[in-house]
């Protein structure tokens, strides 16, 4: 049994997709950041960093997604392609670190660049730097998707899950997605996946009890 500290639409979905995919048993922590539960005590005792995701697992606390995505896939088959070779496996270290070192900083400046500056004048130019640097970081990832199915060909692994959240973020921070169609029809078959809407069933139910809370206005 895991316990996944999350939040809807935040990047820990990756590893909720990925225990899904697993088939593992585990329960979802709902962090409400709008009442800084992410800086209280008892949450900064298990993730000191006060974000999500935090996977807590028999071996202890685990934070960071590249971090949690290797230790899922030596818990479970299927995950990640196998390494045979220490390059192999720096390969794929290196794809998780792609995601969550370039790609999601870009994304954070996208879509809360106020965080990252004060004053409109300066939030507008962080979105659109932000903006700038996705563009050539969108067409590497639709260029190697190509006309395959997944990240690594024919199998999916974590990084499908990685680069769904990063879509699904860019989508909704008005990215032009138009030119990467390659990328979109690899969201629409994730969002095809029977552990995907698991997932997304779980983040939807975390949504309606931050809305019913008055945390978040309500969607649509």
């Amino acid at each position: 049994m895991y316990t996944l500290y999350a939040s809807p639409g935040a990047c820990s979905r990756v590893p909720m997709i990925t225990l899904e995919e697993a088939g593992a048993e585990f329960d979802v922590e709902l962090v409400r950041f709008m009442r800084a539960a992410h800086k209280q005590p008892s949450y900064l005792a298990l993730n000191p960093k006060g974000k999500v995701p935090c996977l807590i697992t028999q071996d202890g606390p685990l934070t960071e997604n590249p971090a949690i995505a290797l230790y899922l896939a030596d818990q479970f088959s299927g995950l990640l392609p196998k390494a045979v070779h220490a390059i192999d496996q720096a390969k794929i270290t290196a794809d998780l670190v792609f995601c969550s070192a370039t790609l999601h900083p870009i994304v954070s400046r996208m879509r809360v660049p106020m965080l990252m500056a004060d004053g409109p004048e300066a939030i507008k130019s962080v979105k659109e730097k932000a903006v700038e640097a996705m563009i050539p970081m969108a067409k590497l990832i639709d260029d190697h998707l190509g006309d395959g199915l997944w990240w690594y060909g024919d199998e999916w692994s974590i990084m499908d899950a990685y680069i769904f959240w990063v879509w699904f973020r860019i989508v909704g921070g008005n990215f032009p997605t138009k030119p990467y169609p390659n990328w979109s029809a690899h969201a629409s078959r994730m969002n095809a996946r029977p552990a995907v809407k698991r997932a997304l069933a779980r983040e939807a139910e975390m949504q309606s009890t931050l809305e019913a809370e008055g945390l978040l206005p309500k969607m649509g």
